[in-house]
């Protein structure tokens, strides 16, 4: 394939176009497009609706999870004092118990993208503790505004490689023709055999 506009300007292009969705009353979190977007492509070289599927399964997931502990920890988070080491042994407790359950959660078909959860657990705290989503401060409001932002990361993923507007090459690295057809591969290759080197003593010897 051959990218009639390159990879690079089409992506910048389109990572530009976030600021118009981030710098609204809004306040979303326009970084975490890039990170399910960045995801994508460590998913294979080509975005796919298969791999958006999985990460559209897992991400909010994820970020459901790290809600769960922010809520809880809200609540019951000086159970052992006002002291930052108890508050440090309550988290780590309330951590330790919902990341367990996440990745058990992993079993299940549907979201055994895993790293897909914890990318979304990673986003819903960078959003809420970083004061992002429509309402700041909200805990809803950051799960729902960090769920629809990486949602449209692998929109984006594809989107960066359908407008580079490639074209088949042939064998030779030349485009096709008019009627879309590629130039005919080496007979030697079409009809099975291995193609023989110069180097082949086949043909160098007498």
């Amino acid at each position: 394939m051959r990218e009639r506009i390159p990879h690079e300007i089409v992506a910048s292009v389109l990572a530009g176009a976030t600021a118009f969705i981030g710098g609204t009353a809004l306040n979303l979190p326009t970084w975490a497009i890039f990170i399910s977007w960045a995801a994508m492509f460590l998913l294979g070289a080509k975005p796919t609706l298969r791999n958006a599927a999985r990460l559209w399964a897992t991400m909010p997931v994820g970020s459901a999870f790290a809600l769960v502990i922010v809520l809880i920890d809200q609540h019951i988070g000086t159970v052992l004092g006002d002291g930052q080491l108890a508050k440090n042994v309550v988290l780590g407790v309330v951590i330790l118990v919902f990341n367990t359950a996440l990745m058990c959660t992993g079993r299940l078909r549907a979201f055994a993208l895993v790293p897909g959860m914890f990318l979304g657990f990673a986003s819903f705290f960078a959003a809420y503790f970083g004061g992002f989503g429509f309402a700041p401060g909200n805990l809803w409001a950051a799960w729902v505004s960090v769920v629809v932002m990486n949602a449209a990361g692998p929109v984006f993923a594809y989107l960066s490689r359908k407008w580079t507007f490639a074209r088949r090459t042939g064998a030779d690295g030349t485009g096709t023709d008019g009627t879309g057809t590629v130039a005919a591969p080496d007979a030697t290759v079409a009809g099975g055999a291995a193609p023989r080197l110069p180097s082949d003593p086949a043909l160098t010897r007498a």
